[in-house]
């Protein structure tokens, strides 16, 4: 909270957030509502959104970006983007809890699973074909969806094995087993990104350093 109360007294009434909606639980939520105790005065509005919203953060629309970069894609430049880097998030295999204990998974055994995916056209989805692909597979997807909500519900009914960023899971989830990939890991940076300006601006700053806060207590769990 040090670093959010740092730059208590210089916070605007406005501003506005895009985030993933893979990091609204675990990271956006705990962020906001932290933010809101310490600066009862800023009103942020959240867009919730698949796309990072780095061409709109540059354009104005947005103030601070949640986004992120798989690990298989190169690095871009954003002209006039600031981006911070928060945590690399691998994604977990999910599925079905069988009363074993957490242990690592080869990704190509995933090869005769029946996987529910994100649509190819996502960075996530697009990532998890190129991770199979190095791991000598193409995958075959019996579900495909975008909400996690939905592929933990099939992981969970024994119905689809998922793999799902672990930022994305609450620990305490009932009925599912989780476990790293030990081969073909499939990471994604989880970034803070702001417009690039000669001086810092502080209420910016304050829900950047908001996200960086929540980012130390998952580290920490």
């Amino acid at each position: 909270m040090a670093a959010v109360a740092a730059v208590k007294g210089a916070v605007g009434a406005t501003a506005t957030l895009a985030a993933l909606p893979s990091t609204v639980a675990r990271i956006v939520a705990p962020a906001l509502t932290a933010l809101g105790s310490d600066h009862p005065q800023l009103a942020v509005t959240c867009l919730v959104t698949d796309q990072a919203q780095l061409r709109e953060l540059a354009l104005g629309t947005v103030d601070v970006v949640l986004g992120q970069r798989y690990h298989h894609l190169p690095e871009t430049e954003h002209r006039g983007v600031e981006i911070s880097p928060l945590l690399d998030d691998p994604l977990l295999v999910v599925t079905a809890a069988d009363g074993s204990g957490e242990r690592s998974v080869a990704l190509r055994d995933l090869a005769t699973h029946h996987l529910v995916v994100p649509p190819p056209t996502t960075e996530c989805g697009q990532a998890i074909v190129h991770a199979c692909h190095q791991a000598g597979f193409a995958s075959t997807a019996r579900y495909v969806t975008a909400d996690i909500a939905a592929q933990l519900t099939l992981a969970r009914a024994g119905l689809a094995t998922a793999l799902v960023p672990r930022t994305a899971i609450d620990p305490d989830t009932p009925g599912i087993r989780t476990a790293p990939i030990e081969d073909h890991p499939i990471l994604r940076l989880l970034f803070a990104a702001t417009r690039r300006t000669e001086t810092a601006d502080p209420t910016n700053a304050a829900i950047s350093a908001a996200l960086r806060a929540q980012r130390d207590r998952i580290a920490g769990d």
